[in-house]
This record gives C-alpha cells, structure tokens and sequence, in this order.
C-alpha cells in the first residue's frame, strides 16, 4: 500500500460526474492535507455527498479530469488496499443490517484477512479495542437494526477505527441525532482527528460546528466550487448569499470570537408576530 509520506492525500483536478445527462459536479479542483479536518457545506443538491464517495471510489454516472489519492490515480488502487486507507461513514437513518455490532466490526477487518479465512485473534482484539475506544462495547451482542439512530452512528465510527483507515468520509454523521448524541458523535470524530491524526472530511448542513471545527472548508453549490478556505473567511455576508443565496443573521461566538449563524425571521414572519402581540395587548386591556 502507498505510505502516507505525502503531505496530500486527496487530490480533485478539474474533476466532474454526469449522471443521467445532468452534470452533478463540475470541474471541482481541490487538495486536502494528511491530518486536516474539512467539511463540506453547501445546499441540497449540490453534489456533496457524490464528491465524498468518490474519493472512496463510488463512482457512478460519466467521469472525467483526475482524481489522487495519496498521490496516485484513483483507478490504480486495489480495494483492499484503498480499504486501509479510507473509511466511508453513512448516516445514521434507519437502514441497517441484520448484524451484531461486533460482527460488523469484524467484517470491516476484511482487508487485513486472506480469502476464505477465519477470523483471527488479533481481529478480535482490534474489534473490541475499538468499540471500548468509542464506548460502543454494551452492543458488541446486539444487532445494529435494534439499536438507535445515535448508537448505530457510534458503531459505524467504531468500524472506521477497527478498519485502521487514516481518512474518514463522514457523510452527515449527525443527522437524526439528539443533541446529546450529536455531541458524542462530534467529540470522537475530533478525538480521531487531533489525537490519532486522521484526516476528517465530513460533509454536513452544521455550518456553526463546520467553522467551529474545521481548519477549511469546501463549498458547493450547482456542483461547483464556490468557495475554499479557511473558516474565518466564509463567514461573511457576501460568501453565503454566493453559497446559498441568501444572507443568514450573524452574531459573534462568545469563545471563539467566530460569526456564528442565529435563526432570522423572515418578513413575513415579523408582520405575523407583530399582529399576534397586537391581538395579545387588545385581550389584556
């Protein structure tokens, strides 16, 4: 397998994808760095999570420009050897199979197992290290389609972890959480991140948490690349209404000093609320 040497392990140029005659990405050129943690925002179909799986070579539809990683040709991979390298982490909606949780670990140890083979000792171990690592040990015997949206998620990172990847394609990892869970979701990806250096590449509609905790972000709408840089630089009025076209309420963190996103009414909205205070003072006369 390629070693991780190279300061770049994953490369876009000029890189696009047709599907059914539509183009879902559009010459997308981009470098992400070995320990970097990137998230990618944008609007519902901008082609996210089509750039995501593509970096783990899920290609689907028509192809062209070049796409690295680790400093070769996707196409020359091997799969089992793409395997110990990146780890693709769905979201956490409903679907799921009919497995234990340590059964699912332990398929992910495919790529360090011969044809055919049993499972070994050390496989095991590298198992139940990473779900004690991610406290997911209590379900080591349940099936993942009767635990909760939020366990499964911390199974699926648990997986990433036994699977030994070095990059982890996170693909909306707190979608359909609690608040409760999203923060332990969050806080095991960042402990990944800044302890084991793993290179984090999540896409995600958080864009507070995305400046929180990103050192850059990528930016896509219309499957193009409309903005990439550092989190300070993409909270501003004029990026935004070019990312998403429209200007959000900005308020300062009171931490980390960043603009932070704050719900705005809408126009509309204010006129509703300022006839129902109007009928409120009418009844307390």
């Amino acid at each position: 397998m390629r070693n991780l040497n190279t300061n770049v392990v994953l490369e876009a140029r000029k890189f696009s994808c047709h599907i059914g005659g539509k183009a879902i990405l559009k010459e997308v050129s981009l470098q992400i760095r070995r320990g970097e943690y990137v998230s990618i925002i944008g609007p519902n179909g901008a082609g996210k999570t089509t750039l995501l799986k593509a970096f783990d070579r899920i290609m689907v539809g028509e192809i062209s420009g070049e796409l690295d990683i680790c400093g070769m040709p996707w196409e020359e991979w091997k799969q089992s050897d793409l395997a110990k390298l990146t780890a693709l982490v769905p979201q956490a909606d409903s679907r799921a199979l009919p497995f234990t949780a340590e059964q699912f670990l332990l398929m992910c140890r495919y790529p360090y197992m011969s044809p055919f083979a049993t499972v070994r000792p050390s496989d095991r171990k590298v198992a139940h290290e990473a779900m004690v690592g991610t406290g997911t040990i209590a379900f080591a015997k349940r099936r993942l389609d009767t635990l909760s949206s939020g366990e499964r998620q911390k199974v699926y990172l648990a997986a990433a972890l036994a699977q030994g990847a070095h990059i982890w394609l996170l693909d909306e990892p707190t979608t359909f959480l609690d608040y409760h869970h999203q923060a332990d979701i969050l806080s095991l990806v960042a402990l990944a991140n800044k302890e084991f250096d793993v290179t984090v590449v999540a896409v995600t509609h958080d864009l507070n948490h995305a400046v929180l905790e990103s050192d850059r972000i990528i930016a896509l709408r219309d499957g193009e690349l409309v903005f990439y840089g550092t989190p300070d630089l993409v909270m501003k009025p004029d990026v935004l209404q070019r990312i998403y076209g429209f200007t959000p309420l900005l308020v300062e963190h009171p931490r980390s000093g960043l603009p932070m996103i704050v719900p705005r009414m809408t126009p509309e909205q204010e006129k509703e609320l300022a006839k129902w205070r109007a009928k409120a003072r009418e009844k307390m006369k």
